[in-house]
């Protein structure tokens, strides 16, 4: 299998264009034909795949760290007539399972973090629409916060995955067109089961788009309107941004190595050991999240296999609430910056398919928003004792909790980890808050519900050898299926629809003969066949 690297910068960008002209930054797609990330596909009408997706996202990044003066992007395609044809089908019908299910895992997290960049970083996005737009192309038009349609009678906005693929939009289409975009349900299913998609003035007056303009004066209308919102914004003119050097990583065949996270690989065990460590220097909050976030996208995509992880903290718990509070109540644009990336890298924890264990010991550092690594987890073990090496020790473990725990870092249902916990249950919340900011041995975390077990030393090895090896022993896809039930309790949001229900049924589609089979709609698209559908609804 091909090793996936999420390295970028702009220099080596072969798809996107990245130009900033503050207050507004010109992000444009350009697809390389040749550039696709795998062989065995072309890259035409700008389709993307997964590296394409994986330029965006490092693009969608620098800009919010980079380019504080930036108060507006416009994303619009370099090439004459089309914005972009969506996914590429070839790939999409040439790749594994696991592959298709990463990449429409990724790409909607990408979307997902151009709309936190408008809503909470001041940074808003607008789609330049200056050709036919189909599919992930109108998807990534709809994580934009506004749509601008060039009108020159023939450019249409399309969703035609289920008339043409027999799949769904998958990354997050249906969803946007009714709970963002407002669309009546019967306009959204017309729209969704045409495959030529609507143009001009029925776009705008179905609220597919919110603007036409004619095609000669295009480029200008798009940056009147870029500045006019930029003009409007948050974002600091005159501030300097941070600049997002190369990770320092060191990757082997059993390793992936940071200097604040490192992931042990057991492939015999079918599991990760994933180890944050502490502050050490200044810049480490910032530091450890790229980290982390690269460590969870290398492990979700290159080692499928390893379906366990275990997570575990190393540092002192005062040094890292020192350091949170620094960030938290830092009031400045960075100090957002940072603490919004740690919030969609902890999403991105959520949302990953891997069994998700914390083992809380001596020498951890479970505290504040380290805590929420725990919180994500689907069970947290306690060590109730010394430390497995040092009988004679009088270190114990300890968690402790924060204010950040009670909804810095919100799930993508909108609630706190410790909200979805307890879910219902306002008054042991309110417990919880009057245990804040004070260590918690064994015997408390587990009156406070706070841990799943805490085994004492003598038991402690064979406890959690029973429960990592009792987990590698059931169905991966029966465990993907309860963990995702489980961790995403209450309310419904578009975030969690688009994660939840429609993945899980682009995820069934997708294996399904009708879509994937060898007559089916992804295997004889383009070939002048039809697709031999089984009628029977099930």
């Amino acid at each position: 299998m091909t090793k996936v690297s999420f390295d970028r910068d702009p220099g080596s960008y072969r798809h996107w264009h990245l130009r900033v002209e503050p207050p507004v930054a010109w992000l444009e797609l350009d697809v390389d034909e040749q550039g696709g990330l795998v062989p065995g596909y072309e890259l035409k009408l700008n389709s993307y795949d997964l590296g394409v997706d994986i330029e965006l996202y490092d693009a969608v990044q620098r800009l919010r760290f980079e380019h504080p003066e930036v108060g507006a992007v416009i994303v619009t395609s370099a090439k004459d007539k089309v914005f972009c044809a969506g996914a590429n089908i070839r790939m999409l019908a040439g790749s594994s399972h696991e592959w298709k299910v990463n990449f429409c895992k990724f790409t909607n997290e990408t979307r997902n973090g151009i709309e936190d960049a408008t809503e909470h970083s001041g940074q808003v996005y607008l789609a330049a629409v200056n050709g036919s737009c189909a599919g992930g192309g109108y998807e990534i038009a709809l994580a934009c916060e506004k749509i601008l349609l060039v009108d020159d009678n023939s450019s249409t906005v399309a969703l035609p995955e289920v008339p043409l693929l027999g799949v769904l939009p998958g990354t997050g289409g249906l969803t946007r067109v009714t709970d963002k975009r407002r669309v009546r349900k019967d306009r959204a299913d017309v729209f969704a089961t045409r495959p030529d998609g609507v143009k001009g003035k029925t776009a705008v007056d179905w609220r597919l788009v919110d603007e036409l303009v004619p095609r000669q004066e295009f480029r200008e209308v798009v940056a009147a309107r870029a500045r006019e919102i930029a003009a409007r914004g948050s974002r600091p003119a005159d501030a300097k941004g941070i600049k997002l050097t190369p990770l320092d990583r060191v990757e082997t065949e059993g390793e992936i190595r940071y200097p604040n996270v490192s992931a042990r690989l057991d492939r015999a065990a079918g599991l990760v050991e994933i180890t944050v460590r502490g502050p050490g220097e200044d810049g480490w909050f910032l530091a450890m999240t790229r980290e982390l976030d690269d460590v969870i996208l290398r492990l979700r995509t290159n080692e499928p296999e390893l379906g366990t992880w275990v997570i575990r903290t190393e540092g002192d718990p005062a040094e890292v609430l020192e350091h949170e509070q620094r960030v938290l109540g830092g009031g400045d644009w960075l100090s957002n910056e940072m603490a919004l990336y740690y919030k969609r890298t902890l999403k991105r924890l959520d949302v990953t398919s891997r069994s998700l264990i914390a083992l809380i010991e001596p020498g951890s550092c479970f505290a504040g928003m380290l805590l929420e690594l725990a919180l994500a987890c689907d069970r947290q073990y306690m060590l109730d004792g010394p430390p497995i090496d040092d009988e004679d020790s009088e270190e114990r473990a300890s968690i402790l909790l924060s204010e950040a725990n009670f909804g810095a870092f919100p799930m993508g249902n909108g609630l706190s980890r410790l909200e979805s916990r307890f879910y219902g249950d306002g008054d042991h919340l309110d417990w919880l808050k009057r245990e804040r900011d004070r260590s918690l041995g064994a015997a408390e975390a587990v009156e406070l519900g706070l841990v799943t077990d805490a085994p004492d030393d003598i038991d402690w090895a064979d406890e959690i050898r029973i429960a990592l090896e009792g987990r590698t022993a059931l169905s991966p896809d029966a465990l993907t299926g309860m963990e995702a039930n489980h961790r995403f309790v209450g309310p419904e949001t578009l975030e969690t629809k688009i994660f939840g229900r429609l993945t899980a049924w682009q995820n069934w589609i997708f294996t399904r003969p009708n879509a994937a089979g060898p007559e089916g709609a992804l295997r004889r698209y383009g070939t002048g066949q039809k697709a031999s559908f089984d009628r029977k609804r099930v």
